[in-house]
């Protein structure tokens, strides 16, 4: 068992919203914030919506859809966050504006052992950590989408995180939360994401350049690996513009030209063809 029972989650969106459900499926008490009241209640009914569904297909009851709803809150207002034990923070994968939300949370959370993490699929997490006046209590817990459905959890202590942080994070992902979770070294990419980055962005090229239909190339590794999604439907699910900002990190980090994004991903998402969020991508929503 674990100690956290009260979690902050910065962000509501595809991720942010799966995370705050996992935990507060859990039994935990759950707060979500967002920018703006807007954003707030976009991600309200996202989660919803979500447990809506739930328990539509039977996955959970009439009776746990609605605990699990009263274990959610929501803000505007990082200060809300004072008693939390843990926050997870989930926004847009952009290294100053994680910084930013950190250098906030260190001065407003009042537990002195709250653990800080970061869903983030790329950025170092040291650099977050170092941000803060508590380095020994920032690690990475990242999610995959959809969070209430994938069993995956990465754990990525930075160079300064505390063994005890790593213990107890580990506790609430696998005996509390109900994933499995396996430990990568803080370089670009972790674990899942360097070996999957470089094959979309190589189906990616194989599009641009003619070699194959966008059909052809996802059912052949549909249909030849066994694959339950081809590689530019996954792009579309992903976001494309999650996998060029992921494809930045990596490369900023190795230098290797595998994780180069190719021009169509670039232009396309300059053109706002993000994948099935935004309606269209390599197909259309």
């Amino acid at each position: 068992m674990t100690d956290i029972e009260r979690v902050g989650v910065v962000g509501c969106g595809q991720m942010g919203a799966g995370i705050a459900e996992v935990c507060a499926r859990a039994g935990l008490d759950v707060m979500v914030a967002e920018t703006t009241g807007e954003a707030l209640e976009l991600g309200r009914t996202r989660l919803t919506n979500s447990l809506g569904k739930a328990a539509e297909r039977g996955k959970i009851t009439a009776a746990e859809r609605d605990a699990t709803l009263g274990r959610l809150s929501f803000t505007t207002d990082l200060g809300e966050f004072a008693d939390r034990d843990l926050v997870i923070e989930a926004v847009v994968e952009n290294e100053q504006v994680k910084t930013e939300i950190f250098q906030v949370l260190d001065q407003v959370i009042t537990r002195p052992d709250a653990i800080l993490a970061s869903n983030t699929s790329s950025i170092p997490l040291v650099k977050l950590a170092v941000a803060t006046s508590r380095p020994d209590q920032v690690i990475g817990i990242h999610f995959f989408n959809p969070a209430p459905v994938q069993k995956l959890v990465e754990l990525i202590p930075a160079l300064t995180t505390a063994e005890e942080t790593i213990k107890r994070s580990e506790a609430l992902v696998q005996d509390v939360l109900g994933k499995h979770a396996i430990r990568a070294q803080d370089r670009s990419g972790f674990v899942v994401n360097a070996l999957l980055i470089p094959y979309l962005l190589s189906a990616i090229r194989m599009f641009e350049s003619g070699i194959a239909s966008r059909e052809d190339i996802d059912n052949g590794m549909e249909l030849g690996c066994a694959h339950p999604m081809g590689p530019l439907k996954l792009t579309d699910l992903i976001g494309l513009d999650t996998v060029a900002s992921v494809a930045e990190s990596m490369y900023h980090e190795y230098k290797e030209p595998l994780y180069a994004a190719p021009p169509l991903l670039a232009r396309m998402v300059d053109a706002g063809r993000l994948g099935r969020k935004s309606g269209s991508g390599f197909y259309a929503y």
